[in-house]
């Protein structure tokens, strides 16, 4: 059997319900996800709140509801575009279909061969992360924006107090 696996990057800082939509839209086109945390040699930053090990676990402990086969690996920043795909390759299993939005992520997986596939965003306006991290610092309500599994890791951690401190 020819098994069909994708992969999705993204800083998932952190991962909201918008990422959660599209995740659910994937895995019907493809039969395992491999689900990239991108920067995730950031910390402790307004950008980057939240290191690599909480965002896996954000990422397991959510995706554990979906029936589908899924890998989360870490990808460190690198500051060389012309190499970025085949980082990116050596650091995941095999894949053959790469789904973004962002432009230079489209970009830089055709130059290299990959197939891309643009995936629909789910209420923009309030499910992006600068937009949930801004409802953590201002300590309003950032609950409803993201899976309740995420929400358990971001207080198990004090996530909103060192959003709070490092903004």
């Amino acid at each position: 059997m020819d098994t069909k696996r994708g992969i999705l990057i993204g800083r998932f800082q952190p991962f909201h319900n918008g990422h959660m939509r599209v995740v659910e839209n994937i895995v019907n086109e493809v039969d395992e996800l491999v689900l990239g945390i991108g920067s995730a040699d950031a910390s402790h930053e307004p950008r980057n709140p939240f290191t690599a090990g909480e965002r896996i676990m954000m990422l397991r402990n959510t995706l554990q509801s979906l029936e589908a086969t899924t890998y989360v690996v870490p990808l460190d920043d690198m500051d060389r575009n012309s190499v970025w795909v085949s980082h990116v390759q050596s650091m995941s299993p095999w894949f053959e279909v790469a789904y973004s939005n962002n432009p230079l992520v489209v970009r830089l997986f055709q130059e290299a061969g990959v197939e891309v596939q643009q995936t629909r965003m789910f209420d923009r306006d309030r499910l992006k992360g600068s937009e949930v991290r801004s409802l953590m610092r201002e300590d309003e309500d950032w609950e409803q924006s993201v899976p309740g599994a995420v929400a358990e890791v971001i207080e198990e951690v004090d996530g909103i107090k060192r959003i709070q401190a490092v903004s």
